[in-house]
């Protein structure tokens, strides 16, 4: 079976669109999180992972839509989660409140997290250089899909393998492009992909929405 994998989209509808055209043929997508925050298209963004995901799970942004203040150390947080609360309907709102910290997909051979998998450790950062220490969490699993540090990597750990696809609206890793993967759960082989998309209409979209300008401008640097 191959899979689509994406996170952190934030809300960055031409870079979610790219990404989707870009895919090749997979059977399903699964999503790691953090739909909505930062950018201007936070119901667009919802709509459209409602639609084509099988399975999504929860992000921190995600997960604290309805009290931006949370994020007053970061106003780009802040902001982008203000946005998002004033933009998206009552049913979307509720779709993002019922997202799963964790899911498993292909059989229950993978596990699908935002961040560490560890529920006490659900905000945690787990770069690629930190993916064999998940070797103990691995358990009956073929491997670990996670995102929230928007790096794109992969590798192979005692017991399986860990990937993130990287971010689809935010890219973190030096690489503007959005990232993603397609997992083959037959072989596990994992293909990471990078596609260019239209950072200057998200420019022009944050400008108009009187998001932070720091929010567009590290779009071009992948920062």
């Amino acid at each position: 079976m191959k899979m689509g994998l994406i996170s952190d989209i934030h809300a960055n509808l031409p870079a979610l669109e790219a990404v989707l055209d870009d895919m090749p043929a997979v059977d399903r997508i699964v999503c790691a999180g953090d739909v909505i925050g930062y950018n201007p298209w936070p119901a667009e963004c919802v709509e459209r992972v409602r639609d084509v995901a099988a399975k999504t799970v929860r992000g921190n942004h995600d997960r604290t839509v309805g009290t931006p203040e949370r994020y007053r150390a970061n106003r780009m947080a802040e902001a982008g989660l203000e946005h998002a609360k004033a933009s998206l309907s009552a049913d979307q709102r509720a779709w993002l409140d019922g997202l799963p910290r964790a899911e498993m997909f292909a059989g229950d051979r993978y596990l699908l997290v935002h961040s560490h998998p560890a529920a006490e450790r659900e905000d945690a950062y787990v770069y690629p250089e930190e993916f064999p220490n998940l070797d103990r969490h691995m358990g009956d699993h073929d491997g670990i899909v996670l995102g929230h540090t928007h790096v794109q990597g992969k590798r192979s750990v005692a017991g399986g393998t860990v990937v993130n696809p990287g971010s689809v609206g935010q890219p973190r890793d030096g690489d503007p492009d959005a990232g993603y993967a397609v997992l083959d759960t037959q072989t596990g082989e994992i293909d990471l992909r990078r596609v260019a998309y239209d950072i200057d209409r998200v420019s022009e979209a944050v400008a108009d929405a009187g998001l932070p300008e720091r929010t567009a401008a590290r779009l071009y640097k992948g920062e």
